[in-house]
């Protein structure tokens, strides 16, 4: 599983994502898309922990929360595949 977190400040690094949900467990990994053509931080980002407990803990803990002043929107990641389902006419 991987969580999301939305609404970030465009300032927070990787590190500093660590260091919120380091809290929480042990983080794995953290992805910062960008985007294509400025390759800006979009906004958000993704976050993997060590275990399925933790993620939770970092969910119900974070969703909502003040970081970098922006209240941020953390909850399971989405399949890519649901994504890539919906046609066009």
């Amino acid at each position: 599983m991987s969580i999301y977190v939305g609404n970030l400040s465009f300032d927070m690094t990787a590190a500093e994502i660590t260091t919120v949900f380091s809290e929480y467990g042990t983080v794995k990994s953290v992805n910062i898309p960008q985007d294509r053509e400025t390759r800006n931080p979009r906004g958000f980002a993704f976050v993997e922990m060590g275990a399925n407990s933790e993620e939770e803990a970092a969910i119900a803990a974070l969703d909502g929360a003040e970081v970098m002043k922006r209240n941020l929107k953390v909850n399971k990641a989405k399949s890519k595949e649901n994504h890539d389902s919906i046609s066009t006419w």
